[in-house]
């Protein structure tokens, strides 16, 4: 699908393929997504330049995401995709200036593209170029990066306190519970991974875009790209920071795990050493001897069990003063 933006911010759906010499004169903005091999030959038509392939925004090589060629500037860079879902993940988005035309080419919906265009209409005249669009563009997707962050970091605070709970209250947890809170963090850990790797990306299309003549010229544009590198490197210290804890609090909780599994060996142990000296007695009085002097003694079975209790109650005792138990 192909969708076009006017200076005046008023949007059409380009249909009809059949005609470059149609398309609107006053565009300034074209939005690709998804795009049909049929609309690539168009656009590459309209504008005279190669339309990148969904196989080529995938091309790790900088040489291959940031290049000029054929008086256009490519750019691509991996955005967050599906935050709000327990599967986030990256999608690459080509970002194009043709003249004074910025092409961006996508398949999928990141939300940071559903803000830019509810806002459009608030852009002053002079931020209506392809290359003061695509700045303010980078600064929605910078915002909607640092929203994700800031979410998630929220998030993370509160398992945090799942995980080591609340001293003031002992409330008995299930058995698994800690093995469900890994899964979460897992969760967070693969979004703060994928939000870096963006920020990354992102900081390279930057420092490449600073450098080319149309944000140059343009002192606004200019001081707004360096206002967004800023942002960036803000949210990646801070990511790395998010990380950190994260790393943490997965340390904490299989620390956590180990304990309380030492805890029920610890007591599986102490049980087995309790009940050793009663098990002990019992085989004495259960040998089969023909001589033994309490067999005709009245009072042998009754001895015989509180001997074995006292057997068990004194190891007891001795673990409890011990502070093992």
């Amino acid at each position: 699908m192909i969708t076009a933006y006017s200076s005046s911010c008023k949007s059409v759906e380009i249909r009809d393929l059949s005609q470059p010499a149609s398309f609107p004169k006053d565009v300034v903005w074209i939005d690709m997504i998804e795009p049909t091999r049929e609309e690539e030959l168009y656009i590459e038509k309209v504008l005279g330049i190669e339309v990148p392939t969904r196989d080529d925004l995938k091309d790790i090589e900088p040489s291959a995401r940031l290049y000029v060629e054929s008086d256009a500037v490519f750019m691509t860079a991996s955005l967050v995709w599906k935050a709000d879902t327990d599967a986030p993940t990256l999608t690459d988005v080509a970002f194009i200036l043709a003249g004074d035309r910025l092409v961006t080419i996508r398949y999928a919906h990141p939300k940071s593209f559903a803000l830019f265009i509810a806002a459009l209409h608030r852009l002053p005249e002079n931020w209506r170029s392809g290359a003061a669009l695509l700045a303010k563009l980078l600064e929605t997707i910078v915002d909607r990066t640092a929203e994700i962050l800031e979410i998630s970091v929220s998030r993370i605070d509160i398992l945090s306190i799942h995980v080591f709970g609340d001293r003031a209250k002992k409330v008995r947890k299930p058995s698994n519970y800690l093995e469900e809170k890994l899964r979460d963090i897992a969760g967070y850990h693969r979004m703060i991974s994928k939000l870096r790797d963006s920020l990354g990306s992102l900081s390279r299309l930057l420092t490449f875009f600073h450098t080319i003549p149309a944000i140059q010229q343009d002192h606004e544009a200019k001081e707004l790209c360096r206002t967004i590198s800023r942002d960036i490197q803000s949210l990646s210290e801070h990511a790395s920071f998010v990380a950190a804890n994260i790393t943490f609090l997965l340390d904490a909780s299989l620390g956590l795990i180990n304990i309380e599994q030492n805890s029920i060996i610890k007591i599986f142990s102490i049980a087995s050493v309790v009940f050793l000296p009663p098990t002990l007695v019992a085989s004495v009085y259960g040998m089969n001897f023909q001589v033994m002097p309490e067999l005709a003694w009245t009072a042998g079975y009754p001895f015989s069990l509180a001997l074995m209790v006292i057997s068990a109650v004194i190891p007891f005792f001795f673990f409890r003063w011990k502070g093992w138990l």
